[in-house]
């Protein structure tokens, strides 16, 4: 059997997919992943996934591409030459998969498969459910199941990336800690200022810290390192960044993709999580973790990009010390 599963969004909620895409795995010959270009990295990190098609949705992301029929054409022609057995499309509780199913129904699909809260009509042959506080991997998990892809046995369900690459030229021997600045949302960010404190207090404290960003977070990433840690930003592509987080005691970071990587290479994480979003869905998944932050703000499942609260203060009321001692602790705790 030929599967496609699809994950259309960003770079963590692929790597919450790899469950779900595991256990398609073990019922079929060939797994296919498409999805978007934010995502594209992250599928491929993933266990059994044997091909990735991206492709940027009219209807995913915050600056979607427009609809263009040659382009929706070309997929549909691209899927129905895969000649797929079945699909399991995965998507957030707040997102349709319906526009995606009409395109698979289209190309072809023998057995398309989704979660969805509106009435599917002819697009879907297995509608399934979510149950109300199920984690995002859990619901996908939930919906494979319901297609009949149950996950091999002795799974555990957990994240897993492919085994990533040596990175001790980066971070040089010993340990240490990594704090992750940025987000992909400005409302998850905690503020530049407390990260840099942070910083300092656990250098101060004892730690080596690591600190880690994309390529167009460098200013940001040398900024909160000051004296006292190590600018790896910019030069962690994901296979690197995903070394870095495996060999690292704790994980500091906003609720982002690096909190899913950190969760996937089985590293403890203090989730600096803004609730724009539930963190009993989004929470990193599987490892030991402290969320610091107001889950009772008012931007509470709101879904702002930015923050709509003066001061922002779900967040920039955590204080260094407060990430400290969730350190600490996580540390304690690790057998």
């Amino acid at each position: 059997m030929k599967a496609l599963v699809v994950r259309l969004d960003s770079f963590g909620d692929v790597l919450l997919a790899g469950p779900a895409v595991r256990a398609v795995a073990a019922h079929c010959s060939r797994v296919t992943m498409l999805c978007g270009p934010l995502g594209e990295p992250a599928a491929r990190l993933l266990p059994d996934v044997d091909e990735v098609i991206v492709w940027a949705a009219p209807w995913e992301g915050v600056r979607p591409p427009d609809v263009d029929e040659a382009d929706v054409g070309g997929l549909v022609e691209r899927l129905r030459a895969a000649a797929f057995d079945a699909a399991l499309i995965l998507t957030s509780f707040h997102q349709s998969p319906l526009p995606t199913a009409l395109l698979l129904r289209l190309a072809g699909v023998g057995r398309i498969g989704a979660d969805s809260v509106d009435q599917p009509g002819r697009l879907l042959d297995v509608r399934h459910r979510r149950l109300p506080g199920r984690h995002e991997v859990e619901a996908a998990l939930d919906t494979a199941a319901a297609m009949g892809f149950l996950p091999r046995p002795g799974d555990s369900g957990r994240l897993r990336v492919v085994p990533p690459p040596d990175t001790i030229s980066l971070t040089g021997n010993g340990p240490y800690v990594v704090v992750h600045p940025g987000a992909s949302a400005p409302a998850r960010a905690w503020s530049p200022e407390h990260c840099a404190e942070a910083v300092a207090l656990l250098a101060d404290e004892g730690h080596r810290v690591v600190v880690t960003g994309g390529p167009d977070e460098t200013d940001l990433t040398r900024w909160v390192s000051g004296d006292s840690g190590v600018d790896l930003g910019g030069r962690t592509p994901p296979a690197a960044l995903a070394g870095v987080l495996r060999t690292a005691d704790v994980v500091v970071c906003g609720n982002t993709g690096p909190a899913h990587l950190a969760a996937a290479v089985g590293t403890p994480v203090v989730s600096l999580f803004a609730p724009v979003v539930p963190a009993e869905r989004w929470a990193p998944y599987g490892v030991p973790s402290v969320v610091l932050g107001d889950q009772h703000a008012p931007c509470a499942d709101s879904r702002a990009r930015r923050c709509p609260v003066p001061g922002h203060p779900c967040l920039d009321e955590v204080t260094g010390h407060d990430v400290v001692l969730a350190v600490r602790k996580l540390i304690q705790e690790r057998p």
